[in-house]
């Protein structure tokens, strides 16, 4: 039986240009709602009316409205279109930005940062990516889309600190306001228009698919665990820039560690990400990258470090944060149902922007309350609690997502082709829709019957 491996498909010229402009869009929306964070808690101390609480509202306040209206607006583009819905989400997060950049105290940053967030386009994004991609290659144009948040994130933190010296906090909020059009600009030049809009199980979520997702209890536990990552995540950035400070680095030099750090800890999770998607051991790999940033925190929290042990628990934390940050999606993809990928995908992003916006509030609460090192000892505590749920998860079994098109026929062909698609070695799962001409499934490429699978599809119908 010839097991060959699913054959990789170029890109046509136009997913190309469509995968990098969508990209392109996504990390200078993300760059320009990234770029306060290693420098807000600095800045902002000054401001009208500023309290360590209202500095952290100030920082998470864009996950708010980014929760709560990125699969609204998603299905909103189903209806009006995907292009009309990203740039009016574009328009406003650059008058988010103009009202941060215009503010006179901390109140007014805190309008400007909730209208940012409410420019919520990610869904539609994605949508528009599977729009003018084809099932063959639309995962590596997402997964372009990925890569282009991490390279944001990174970016942030090594050019906030420079650009908070050179222009202040109100010349970022009028960059941010520059790169909102830039986005614009991409979207009406870079980006081809789709031939027609529909609705993507594998990308976008799907309004009768949510209360599968809500009860699906490895899903729930995998949002509980972005949430509680980007709680960790904004929380420390209301404090470690103070930190820096305190160590005697000047706020314009803090990307002097930021930058290291970050590479070095890029290099040191891919061996684990071999362990754990190459080897099969996804379960302990996660919990002991978990259980590190229990450990780390709380060695922040209990010692009474110089600079250079400061950088040294800032690259474990970073090290055991984008490997989880890269394990989450590959765990919602291999766990979420075959045709319900999209809508696990918006409720797990959902959860990760209001681990943002609760990591503000309640990082700045404690910090308010209880002072700075009482941030991290938080931040530790909410580690714990996420390696205790995270304990009894199942480890994954090594499957991949994998949608083909199939042709046109009635109900009653469908259910059989999907018993036969379930017959063939490697397929797991196989869910036939024959209103959309497509089969979701999921398979494990090191058994799969390539030739077998083509053979079932192309008699479809």
């Amino acid at each position: 039986m010839g097991r060959s491996r699913l054959p990789v498909l170029p890109m046509t010229g136009s997913e190309r240009r469509a995968a990098a402009g969508l990209a392109g869009i996504f990390a200078l929306r993300m760059l320009g709602l990234f770029l306060i964070l290693p420098v807000f808690a600095l800045y902002a101390q000054g401001m009208t009316g500023a309290t360590p609480l209202l500095i952290g509202i100030a920082v998470g306040a864009y996950g708010l409205t980014q929760a709560v209206l990125q699969i609204p607006f998603g299905m909103l583009s189903d209806r009006i279109g995907r292009k009309p819905v990203i740039f009016g989400g574009l328009v406003l997060f650059a008058l988010g930005s103009l009202v941060a950049a215009l503010a006179e105290d901390i109140g007014g940053v805190i309008a400007g940062r909730v209208l940012q967030g409410s420019g919520a386009i990610a869904a539609a994004v994605m949508a528009l990516a599977a729009d003018l991609t084809r099932e063959e290659v639309r995962t590596h144009a997402m997964a372009g889309i990925g890569v282009s948040i991490g390279v944001a994130f990174a970016l942030a933190l090594v050019l906030g600190p420079v650009l908070g010296h050179w222009i202040g906090l109100v010349g970022i909020f009028w960059l941010t306001a520059g790169l909102a059009v830039g986005g614009m600009l991409i979207l009406a030049l870079v980006v081809p228009p789709p031939a027609r809009p529909s609705v993507h199980r594998d990308a976008e979520p799907v309004a009768s698919q949510f209360g599968r997702v809500l009860k699906a209890r490895e899903l729930v536990r995998l949002d509980l665990g972005v949430l509680i990552l980007h709680i960790m995540m904004t929380s420390l950035f209301l404090v470690v820039p103070l930190s820096l400070e305190g160590q005697g680095l000047d706020a314009a030099h803090h990307w002097w560690v930021y930058l290291p750090v970050l590479l070095l800890s890029m290099v040191a999770m891919v061996p684990f990400i071999i362990q754990a998607e190459g080897k099969g051991r996804m379960k302990p790999v996660f919990l002991g990258a978990v259980l590190a940033l229990a450990l780390t925190l709380a060695g922040l929290y209990l010692l009474d470090v110089g600079l250079w042990w400061l950088a040294f628990f800032l690259f474990l934390f970073f090290t055991a944060f984008n490997l989880l940050e890269a394990a989450l999606p590959s765990l919602i993809s291999k766990l979420a149902p075959a045709d319900a990928k999209g809508t696990a995908m918006g409720v797990f992003a959902t959860s990760q922007f209001a681990g943002a916006f609760c990591g503000g509030l309640l990082g700045g609460w404690v910090h308010q309350a209880y002072g700075m090192d009482a941030v991290f000892l938080f931040c530790a505590a909410m580690a714990v609690v996420w390696f205790l749920v995270a304990q009894s998860m199942v480890n994954p079994r090594p499957v991949s997502s994998q949608v083909m098109r199939i042709r046109a026929g009635t109900q009653a062909e469908g259910a059989d082709l999907q018993r036969r698609l379930l017959g063939i070695p490697g397929v797991e799962e196989a869910v036939v829709a024959m209103d959309e001409g497509l089969a979701y499934l999921k398979v494990d490429k090191r058994r799969l019957d390539w030739a077998e699978l083509k053979n079932h599809t192309l008699r479809s119908g």
